[in-house]
């Protein structure tokens, strides 16, 4: 539904929910930590159904897209709804192309089937590989188990909690900076700041555990040592929050044509959530035996995964949905697999605009 200028910035609204429902959890988790009697984890527990309900009820007052209701045969409904969304009645290219892109993406009978054809190798590669990459950045290892970390480093109970709340902050701050940026600066210069910070971070957190714990994991973190911990650690959720976080969303959710749209995102989310149960299960397990090693190993996918978008991954910035194909077209090595007649007919209606 997002106009092609702030359709990143829109995007990304919805990471900076996601980091303000994770700071909010984390806030009710020490606020309810200091209860007598050790039950306040049930009334964090018991909260989770208030976002629940809301989202049950905002669901009913939530209109249609006009690709949607254009799909299935509401045309007059999706002119009237591109005209409300947009706030003008001058919608009558957009909508035309949305009719094309529309009669196109009928006439596929298998998307699944489709998306693994050659012309759409760079659109699968992306669904793939960005949300397996976003995973790998080692970020749940962070957000998951911070309170944890911030323990094993030296900090009371409640002060890990403490710790675990200010990297909620610095990951909801570092949020609006992409909101800010993502329409202004691109997609790809986002991608490399941030996976060169991140690198940097991971590094610098795994000698600082390295030096002061050693291979055993037994030892004492002095003050200054931890207080230098959690300034890389934020430090690396920033890096995060303003890259690889919203961009590992945005980016796939953007490159699909409308015929195979369905399924690239379905793969593109199924990858994510695989990949977050997988590391959320290996972690405590990683950490014992690689101990300090274990940032190593994610500060090495860091290199991999930002190289991949520095050679492979196109700028994707104020690009329309239905034009998308001339950014593969023209990329030095996913045109030879996107040809000029794949684009020809994907972007009928915009060529003739």
């Amino acid at each position: 539904m997002a106009p092609a200028n702030l359709r990143g910035m829109l995007n990304i609204g919805f990471q900076l929910m996601t980091t303000i429902g994770i700071l909010s959890a984390n806030l009710i988790n020490y606020a309810t930590a200091s209860i007598e009697g050790g039950w306040g984890w049930r009334i964090g527990l018991g909260l989770a159904g208030v976002p629940a309900l809301i989202i049950t009820l905002g669901s009913l007052m939530l209109p249609d897209t006009p690709n949607s209701l254009i799909a299935r045969g509401y045309a007059g409904d999706a002119k009237r709804v591109l005209v409300k969304i947009r706030g003008t009645d001058d919608v009558h290219d957009e909508y035309e192309d949305m009719i094309a892109a529309s009669e196109e993406a009928s006439a596929i009978e298998h998307p699944w089937r489709n998306i693994l054809a050659r012309k759409y190798r760079p659109q699968l590669t992306v669904a793939v590989l960005i949300p397996f990459f976003q995973q790998l950045t080692g970020i749940n290892v962070i957000m998951f188990y911070a309170p944890v970390l911030f323990l094993t480093i030296g900090f009371a109970g409640d002060a890990s909690l403490m710790s675990a709340v200010i990297t909620g902050v610095v990951n909801m701050a570092a949020t609006v900076v992409s909101i800010v940026t993502v329409d202004r600066l691109g997609r790809r210069a986002l991608f490399l700041q941030g996976g060169t910070q991140m690198f940097i971070s991971q590094v610098v957190v795994g000698t600082l555990i390295g030096l002061q714990f050693g291979t055993t994991g037994v030892g004492e973190m002095s003050r200054s040592y931890a207080i230098l911990l959690v300034l890389f650690i934020c430090l690396y959720v920033a890096g995060f929050a303003w890259s690889w976080g919203p961009l590992g969303w945005l980016v796939p959710s953007e490159v699909f044509s409308l015929e195979i749209r369905s399924a690239g995102q379905s793969i593109a989310v199924c990858v994510n959530m695989l990949l977050t149960f997988l590391i959320g299960q290996a972690f405590l397990t990683m950490l014992c035996h690689l101990k300090f090693g274990l940032f190593y190993f994610f500060a090495a996918w860091m290199v991999v995964m930002t190289s991949f978008v520095a050679l492979f991954l196109p700028e994707t910035k104020g690009v329309p949905i239905e034009e998308m194909n001339l950014v593969w077209s023209r990329h030095w090595f996913w045109r030879n697999y996107v040809t000029v007649h794949d684009v020809a007919g994907g972007n009928r209606r915009s060529h003739e605009v």
